[in-house]
């Protein structure tokens, strides 16, 4: 892939080899003299904004890039605007990620040795040097140390002002006591249980796994399913058939039992009983805490044409085969209520038609005497539901599984919610929900009811590529997230937070509404270790929730040795499982302090050998920093880590250090394709400053989509952005080398083009900083530069055609680039700062102040006549190509009668208050200095309506001032003489055209040459 080479490349390759210089140049500078290195100012106000540190199991990609890349043009837009700014990193390498590929390049799997001697030679140009890094990689330490390195090599290249003097991992020593008092903290809160629950389970791994340990578990939804386990005695037997349902309900509608011929089912003794289930059912079972052992086997076709007894109804039902039936799901048992299930009704109308099969078991005659059994009244539907929705849907046969799903879905649903048990049920006239709550009592005091879990979807795997399943385990530590009090205080705090886009804030109350018991350690992987429990290791995303509190004393702790001194005093609480109360008092005493003011600093000095100064310097530092402003993410963490960040924050920190906001951006595609590793078209970030430029793909990452959107990264946009930067960056360099201007201009008696610029760009800023308060970045970014770059290069156009003076051209444009430059920034903050220091200035523009805007300069009147301009131009071109008159010289009428303003003004007003032309009409023909007027009323407000006259349009005088200025523009545009006449008072009007002006519509003339008259 490192012969890659993008189309922006092949089109503009000279360009960005020179902005590539620059853009190592500026890093170069800023990094060495740490100009975003943030100090605590008391008195001044600060901005602690934080995206959540990066995995480090391999290189970043562009998706990175975006997220990082939006926290750091709000960074970079907070400074400016006189913010003493935070913007710090980390790297995350606890949890089984970065241990499973240890592992896996450990057994010399072939894809992974590839694709990480690929990640490797993105950073490492010799062969030999990557192999060499490689070979060390079946160490997980030198797998996180490597990428991190790198990580930091990326972001500096892309720009980022961030504190790295604050950078950790979260596997070093002194993070492991950070993350020892955070625990303690949660179970002396009560929030930390033992005991035996559901979880997601890796048997081969012998523990319990999340989101991160799980491969796509940041793509992918799973849900544990609870099934209802019914033994059906086999008769003449001591063995029974167990089958899995989730809607045991239906169990009086029964009409037989499904089994898989051609599956290899097992007898297995569970919990002193006999079962007959798959060999898959009987492996979950034995985590799902039954006792298992088999004892033998059986094929599903032997089984076929024997009986089983019903419990509760003590009705006798065949055994019968179906090939729907999957051993992978439940126990691989199937009982069959036709007249309520598709699967079921297909199955047994199938099977009636299969003569073959009838005749191989000798089933036919049990076959053909079988009638659904109809249990459950439905409104709308007949005696069968289930055969309703197959005709309905048209399913042909069992292979039909998707219409069967959807069939299945709609039955289901419209029984649980309409459906009323029916006479022949032992709960006659109860719904289906209460009928099914008092079916598993039943079943469960008859002694034929169990439970089992399943995932859906069923196939999921680790990271490391083994299976993950449903498990009940017991001794397991948990986050009790159900917590009531816990639950409480963490709505609380979000409902005081700034959910930007909002429509994200109704994700977190779903989580918060169904969080409850969460595994927090795991038995294998990077991490810190349960202190008091050492055997289990806490894991990836419940050692990662209030580290943010960690980055604003990180730096202090390793300049001062209290890095080595925590360390120590971690290893030896978890070497004494938590006995060794004086190492453990020195962690809780320090950071008890440090992050919540209790205690005595001059006591914790004493316990680490440090001055009392160095202890308060980094409470003040925490106290100045806390609490975190903005945390920018991606909202594939709700459902984990950003509202775990919540919970943590609010169970360990009082309420003035609660987070105040979480804001997000979507994913990244590229070519209209998700990007993966399979397809080959991950672009890697450190492509990014070597293929394209950081300042080009940062300008396109903000300007192609909302925050909002999924970013579909296209060559071609790319190079159309690239073209626009190419353009602006020439124009900008002009500017600079025509030199500061020598005179000044008032713009009150500057040509009407000059003012409309320096109307242009103070609303620019305006509307830019209102934009990027909002967090609207595209907003912002297309305001700010291609819109600007638009208006120069219309004011460049227009001012040359109209002769305004070099002088006054060179002022205007100096002022433009003075504030533009400052207002680009954020988004391009290489080119601006080169172009600031051509400029002649000798500071960093990353640190200057956001440029101010004058209200009294932003005239709306220009903008709008400038926009008559145009629209007259392509009425003339309009009328030229469909009369195909050459023309001697073209005649427009501006400015009707004052009152026509006055009665448009007054129409477009009735019109955006949502009245209709009639209204608005009688609206103004009942004013009496416009009741003999009804006729020229009635005309211009229905021009309004049409479009004919703009909906926004400019007094008389701004109109005539400005077609007279322009006219030579108006001239060039259309290849002709261009005279303006008043309206009311024409000098020329052949064509009897100035009567049909309207306001903001000039009348027009055209005079053809004489060749074509």
């Amino acid at each position: 892939m490192e012969s890659f080479k993008s189309r922006v490349e092949e089109l503009y390759g000279d360009f960005l080899r020179e902005i590539r210089e620059i853009e190592r140049k500026w890093q170069r500078e800023w990094y060495e003299k740490g100009i975003f290195n943030a100090d605590p100012k008391p008195g001044k106000p600060k901005y602690f904004i934080t995206v959540p540190y990066p995995y480090v199991s391999g290189s970043p990609h562009i998706g990175h890039g975006r997220t990082f890349t939006i926290g750091d043009i709000i960074a970079r837009y907070k400074r400016a605007r006189g913010f003493n700014v935070l913007f710090p990193i980390a790297w995350h390498i606890t949890g089984t990620p970065i241990q499973s590929v240890a592992d896996r390049i450990m057994k010399g799997d072939p894809d992974d040795i590839k694709l990480y001697s690929w990640y490797v030679s993105l950073y490492v140009d010799d062969p030999n040097k990557v192999k060499e890094i490689l070979s060390t990689f079946t160490n997980p330490w030198n797998i996180a140390q490597f990428f991190a390195s790198v990580y930091i090599r990326d972001f500096m290249s892309m720009g980022y002002s961030m504190d790295f003097r604050r950078q950790f991992t979260t596997g070093d020593p002194d993070y492991n006591a950070f993350i020892i008092w955070q625990y303690y903290r949660l179970r002396d809160a009560g929030y930390i249980t033992q005991g035996s629950h559901v979880v997601l389970y890796s048997p081969d791994e012998n523990q319990a796994v999340g989101e991160h340990d799980i491969k796509g578990g940041d793509e992918i939804t799973i849900d544990i399913l609870e099934f209802n386990l019914v033994k059906f005695k086999l008769e003449n037997s001591s063995e029974y058939l167990v089958a899995a349902t989730l809607r045991p309900e239906t169990i009086y509608g029964i009409t037989n039992v499904w089994i898989h011929p051609g599956v290899e089912y097992v007898i297995a003794e569970v919990n002193g009983e006999r079962w007959i289930i798959s060999k898959p059912a009987a492996w979950k079972l034995s985590y799902q805490g039954y006792d298992v052992k088999v004892i033998g086997s059986i094929r599903g076709g032997e089984l076929i044409g024997k009986y089983v007894i019903t419990p509760l109804i003590n009705r006798k039902v065949p055994i019968l085969p179906a090939n729907f039936v999957d051993e992978n799901t439940g126990t691989g048992v199937v009982y069959s209520v036709p007249a309520h299930a598709p699967y079921d009704y297909v199955a047994l109308m199938d099977l009636k038609k299969d003569e073959k099969t009838l005749s191989k078991y000798g089933i036919k005659e049990v076959v053909e005497s079988i009638e659904p059994i109809s249990i459950i009244k439905l409104p709308n539907y007949g005696k069968y539901p289930a055969k309703d929705v197959v005709e309905k849907l048209g399913v042909k046969d069992q292979g039909d599984k998707e219409k069967l799903d959807e069939a299945t879905r709609i039955v289901y649903r419209e029984e649980f919610y309409n459906g009323v048990m029916k006479e022949n049920t032992l709960f006659p006239g109860l719904n289906v929900n209460e009928a099914r709550e008092r079916t598993i009592k039943a079943l469960n005091e008859q002694g034929a009811w169990g439970r089992m879990y399943e995932l859906e979807p069923r196939n999921v795997f680790t990271r490391s590529g083994n299976p993950v399943i449903a498990a009940v385990i017991k001794d397991q530590w948990f986050l009790n997230y159900g917590n009531p009090e816990w639950k409480a205080k963490a709505f609380r705090c979000l409902n005081s937070m700034r959910i930007i886009p909002e429509k994200y804030r109704k994700n977190f109350e779903d989580v918060f509404n169904w969080l409850s018991m969460r595994p927090c350690a795991r038995k294998r992987g990077l991490g810190t270790r349960l202190p008091w429990d050492p055997d289990w290791i806490i894991e990836s995303l419940s050692d990662s929730t209030i580290y943010m509190a960690y980055y604003t004393i990180a730096h202090k702790i390793r300049s001062s040795g209290l890095d080595k001194k925590l360390g120590d005093y971690a290893k030896r609480v978890i070497g004494s499982k938590g006995n060794d109360k004086e190492a453990l008092d020195a962690i809780i005493a320090f950071f008890n302090y440090v992050f919540l003011g209790e205690g005595d600093p001059g006591r914790v000095a004493e316990v680490f050998g440090v001055d009392k100064e160095l202890i308060e310097d980094m409470r003040r530092e925490f106290d100045y920093w806390y609490p975190v402003d903005e945390r920018h993410s991606g909202p594939d963490l709700i459902s984990s880590h950003l509202s775990f960040f919540v919970f943590h924050h609010v169970a360990i920190f009082p309420e003035k250090y609660w987070p105040r906001a979480i804001t997000f951006n979507e994913y990244v595609i590229r070519e209209g394709m998700k990007m993966s590793r399979s397809l080959g078209n991950v672009l890697p970030l450190p492509y990014i400053p070597r293929k394209y430029s950081t300042d080009l793909a940062r300008l396109y990452l903000a300007s192609a989509t909302d925050l909002d959107s999924t970013l579909d990264w296209r060559e071609d946009d790319v190079a159309s952005v690239a073209s626009r930067l190419v353009r602006f960056w020439s124009l900008a360099n002009e500017i600079i080398k025509e030199g500061r201007p020598s005179v000044s201009v008032d713009v009150r008696n500057a040509s009407l083009i000059t003012q409309w610029l320096i109307s242009k760009v103070n609303r620019a800023i305006r509307d830019s900083t209102i934009d990027m308060d909002n967090e609207n970045i595209r907003g912002y970014t297309l305001k700010a530069f291609f819109d600007l770059l638009s208006s120069v290069e219309k004011y460049l156009e227009i001012a040359g055609i109209i002769n305004v003076s070099r002088d006054e051209v060179r002022w205007a444009l100096w002022y433009v680039l003075e504030r533009w430059v400052k207002l680009l920034q954020p988004v391009m903050p290489h080119i601006a700062e080169e172009l600031w220091h051509r400029m002649g200035n000798g500071t960093f523009v990353s640190l200057e102040p956001w440029p101010e805007y004058s209200e009294e300069l932003i005239n709306d009147e220009l903008d709008i006549a400038l926009d008559l301009i145009e629209r007259a131009v392509e009425d003339v071109q309009e009328i030229l190509r469909v009369t195909k008159i050459t023309p001697k010289s073209v005649y427009l009428y501006v400015g009707p009668p004052s009152e026509y303003y006055q009665i448009v003004n007054e129409a477009i007003r009735l019109i955006n208050e949502g009245k209709t032309m009639g209204e608005a009409i009688r609206a103004i023909v009942g004013k009496p200095e416009y009741r003999r007027m009804a006729d020229r009323v009635a005309n211009l407000v229905s021009k309004v309506v049409d479009g004919t006259i703009p909906r926004k349009i400019v007094s008389r005088e701004m109109e005539l001032r400005v077609f007279r200025e322009l006219s030579s523009y108006i001239k060039s545009r259309i290849g002709a003489e261009v005279i303006i006449q008043d309206a009311t008072n024409p000098t020329y009007d052949p064509g009897n055209r100035a009567r049909n002006s309207l306001p903001g519509r000039p009348a027009i003339y055209v005079e053809a040459m004489k060749e074509n008259r």
